[in-house]
C-alpha cells in the first residue's frame, strides 16, 4: 500500500483518541464477534445484470416509520423497510450512537444509504437495477443474539423474495 493511501485510511477511519473515554474503555473491553469462516457467496452474473440491495447500519427511518428504539439495553434489534423511491431528505436519522456526528448523514442520508448513487450506477449500466427496497438496522448493538438469530435472517428473507442478486453492505 503507498504512503498516501496510508494516510488517506488514516483519516477516514481515525482512532480511539477521537473518542469520549466512556467509549475508549467501553471499545477496549467490548467482546467482538468473531465469524470464521466469513460466509460469502461469488456473485452468479456480471454486476451489470444484478438487481442490488443496501444494508445500512445507520438507523435511518422513513418519515411515517417508528424510529429504533434507543433506549432498549443491548439496542434495537430490528430493522426498517426503505422504499427505493423515498425521497432521501425525508429519512430520518434515528440512532443512538454518540460515537459519531451525525451531521452529515442528517444533511445527506446517501453517506450512509447511497439511493442516489445506487441510481446513477445503474444508469451508467454498472449495475443492473436497485431492488424496490432497502434495509436499515441501527448498530451499535451490544446484545446481538436476536439480531443474529431472528431479525438479520428475517430480512434477508425479503430481499431473497425480492429477487436481489447483491446486498452491499453500508456500515455507519
Amino acid at each position: 500500500m503507498r504512503r498516501e493511501d496510508l494516510w488517506l485510511l488514516s483519516c477516514i477511519v481515525g482512532s480511539l483518541s477521537e473518542l469520549s473515554l466512556k467509549d475508549r474503555v467501553f471499545l477496549r473491553g467490548y467482546r467482538w464477534r468473531r465469524i470464521d469462516p466469513v460466509p460469502w457467496s461469488p456473485l452468479r452474473k456480471p454486476l451489470s445484470e444484478c438487481r442490488v440491495a443496501l444494508v445500512s447500519s445507520a438507523g435511518l427511518v422513513a418519515p411515517r416509520q417508528s424510529r429504533f428504539d434507543a433506549r432498549m439495553r443491548g439496542g434495537d434489534p430490528s430493522f426498517r423497510e426503505i422504499p427505493d423511491g423515498i425521497a432521501m431528505g425525508s429519512l430520518i436519522d434515528s440512532h443512538r450512537s454518540r460515537s459519531f456526528d451525525h451531521e452529515g448523514i442528517r444533511r445527506d442520508p446517501n453517506l450512509a444509504l447511497p439511493i442516489d448513487r445506487l441510481h446513477e450506477l445503474a444508469a451508467s449500466g454498472r449495475i443492473g437495477e436497485p431492488n424496490r427496497r432497502h434495509i436499515s438496522f441501527m448498530g451499535s448493538l451490544t446484545a446481538t443474539g436476536t439480531f443474529v438469530r431472528q431479525t438479520a435472517p428475517a430480512a434477508a428473507e425479503l430481499l431473497v423474495e425480492d429477487g436481489a442478486d447483491v446486498a452491499l453492505l453500508v456500515p455507519v
